[in-house]
């Protein structure tokens, strides 16, 4: 039954959440950058994205005592003004690293192809090992890279067995990539930590990929790194002052992508429900492990590879190409990078390795069990 006393905004680009709250409550959609204190005077619950800036400037004078966003990150979210109102708040840890594992398989493909490289041949450094960089280490353990972890606060709780130095990254690795959280002060601080010191420092030519915030690296650093050939090549998803975005070092870099690593579908939906489910918990919905009845189908979900005539690194290429051609979306950021905004709103449906099926023409145990650790049907 509708209860009229519970008011929740939601922003409108969370997907499958339209109907679910509204036998429950009273629901109101608005563009996240949108959202206002006019908007929530009046309302319970926010539920967000990382484009509204959840503040005091926002949240003051209202009624709200509930904050879900649906992301992996809460840098955009005041959560130590929240906790001192009494505001619960909630993010969706985890959601999508399948998703950014997914992004990130599709560009170490990409630039295996571009520059030349076997998998095999190759050191990659991670830096930051939570729920993202763990999946991203685990899939290049199976690609074939030789892997390095760097995680500070993981190596002060669990020794310094699974992790090493900054400075190894910086000597041993091929392509480097960051999967850290915006952290602006303090030991862990991430904000700026690829400035001109961290590449003067470097001992190769590696790439660089950044997925997690666009504030962790310098962009101006970056662009003389590129330029000088300290990097070998660049890779970024994230970037300072998104929405609009640097157009020199757009055009400076292998695959440039809207901030949509995490935008699988099968990330959303549960991003999505993790939101839902916090906050009918709170209120006391009768809702318990919602999560979406169906999601929509790939185009093609059956890839049929003969492996008769390609590699190891080639069905697995030709695997992971099929689920996701990342260039499609270097092209559209490319064409219109003004649209940024629209591309991450509007992006098409991309589902994980799990809602695919690979049929091999010849049966090879090695291979199936590398496809199967990847998710894949066999």
């Amino acid at each position: 039954m509708l209860n009229k006393k519970i008011r929740i905004v939601a922003d409108d680009k969370i997907p499958f959440l339209r109907g679910v709250l509204e036998p429950f409550a009273e629901v109101e959609y608005f563009p996240g950058a949108e959202i206002n204190q006019g908007i929530l005077k009046d309302a319970d619950a926010l539920i967000t994205r990382t484009r509204t800036k959840v503040t005091e400037d926002l949240l003051k004078n209202t009624k709200v005592k509930f904050v879900a966003t649906a992301t992996i990150g809460f840098d955009h979210i005041d959560t130590r003004w929240l906790q001192n109102n009494k505001i619960k708040w909630t993010n969706a840890p985890g959601c999508n690293s399948s998703s950014v594992m997914q992004y990130m398989a599709a560009v170490l493909v990409y630039l295996s192809r571009k520059k030349g490289f076997r998998f095999k041949e190759k050191t990659l450094g991670i830096v930051g090992v939570g729920n993202v960089g763990s999946k991203v280490a685990k899939l290049a353990e199976i690609l074939g890279f030789k892997v390095l972890l760097n995680d500070p606060p993981r190596e002060r709780k669990e020794g310094e067995g699974s992790f090493v130095s900054m400075q190894e990254i910086k000597e041993e690795a091929d392509i480097i990539t960051f999967h850290v959280p915006l952290n602006k002060t303090g030991r862990d601080k991430t904000l700026g930590m690829v400035d001109p010191y961290f590449f003067y420092s470097l001992k190769k030519s590696p790439v660089l990929i950044n997925s997690s915030r666009g504030a962790v690296v310098d962009g101006e650093a970056l662009k003389n790194a590129i330029a000088s050939k300290i990097l070998s090549g660049a890779v970024l998803d994230v970037w300072n002052n998104e929405p609009h975005i640097d157009p020199e070092l757009l055009n400076m870099l292998d695959i440039a992508t809207p901030h949509i690593a995490g935008y699988s579908m099968d990330g959303k939906a549960n991003g999505t429900a993790m939101s839902v489910n916090a906050i009918a918990g709170f209120f006391g919905f009768p809702l318990k492990n919602w999560f979406p009845e169906r999601l929509p189908e790939p185009e093609k979900s059956v890839i049929q590879i003969d492996n008769t005539r390609f590699s190891e690194q080639e069905i697995l290429e030709t695997a992971i190409y099929h689920t996701y051609p990342i260039e499609k979306d270097d092209h559209n950021l490319r064409s219109k990078p003004i649209g940024f905004e629209k591309l991450r709103g509007n992006y098409p449906v991309r589902r994980e390795f799990p809602a695919y099926k690979i049929e091999l023409d010849l049966k090879n145990e090695k291979i199936s069990k590398q496809l199967l650790k990847l998710g894949f049907k066999i």
